[in-house]
């Protein structure tokens, strides 16, 4: 897998931490380096485990989808994708979306939005796996891209509390490149050839 696609497929992942990042550094409005290091430790842990889970389950299953790979492939992209638009959309429509309870970047509360924030990477290591792509490095990448958006971020919610649109058009950018990702896996395994 080319390097480019990888950094496509990493970017479009971290989104939701960007935004998750944003929302809590609108509520912290003071980020310590502390809170900074653990919330992107966690992001960036949880976003290169999750897609080494779904290669694992991927490769067990490889052999009964392989002549079906490119498709399943575009299948979940596609469908985290849209996912990632539909949040897009609510979060829009959501009247209070910074409402502040706590700390997240303690407790169970960062590991529930670590877990949240992966569970599409989780599909996309799934999508590699049918792909036959190595996915160390990719998971790497994945990884630290999440950790830098993370800190971006928290850092970025606390300079600018009041624009919520960010985050918003953030998650609409992730899910139109899961998309173009997808589409553009169906073009390398020929299936627009036939159309045309």
């Amino acid at each position: 897998m080319h390097i480019l696609t990888i950094l496509g497929i990493a970017v479009a992942l971290a989104m939701d931490a960007f935004a998750v990042a944003i929302a809590t550094g609108v509520c912290l409005k003071q980020v310590s380096f502390r809170q900074t290091f653990r919330l992107s430790w966690h992001f960036g842990l949880f976003q290169a485990i999750m897609p080494i889970i779904g290669w694992t389950i991927g490769a067990s299953v490889q052999e009964y989808v392989a002549a079906y790979a490119h498709w399943v492939a575009f299948i979940l992209l596609a469908l985290v994708g849209s996912n990632m638009l539909k949040e897009a959309i609510q979060l829009e429509n959501d009247e209070d979306t910074t409402v502040c309870r706590k700390d997240s970047t303690r407790g169970m509360t960062m590991v529930m939005l670590s877990v949240a924030t992966s569970i599409d990477a989780l599909a996309v290591g799934l999508s590699m796996s049918l792909l036959q792509v190595s996915i160390v490095y990719p998971a790497l990448i994945i990884g630290i891209v999440a950790g830098l958006f993370t800190i971006a971020g928290l850092h970025l919610g606390k300079r600018i509390s009041g624009l919520t649109w960010l985050s918003t058009w953030a998650e609409i950018a992730g899910g139109l490149v899961l998309w173009l990702i997808g589409l553009n896996i169906l073009w390398e395994n020929g299936v627009f050839r036939t159309l045309f």
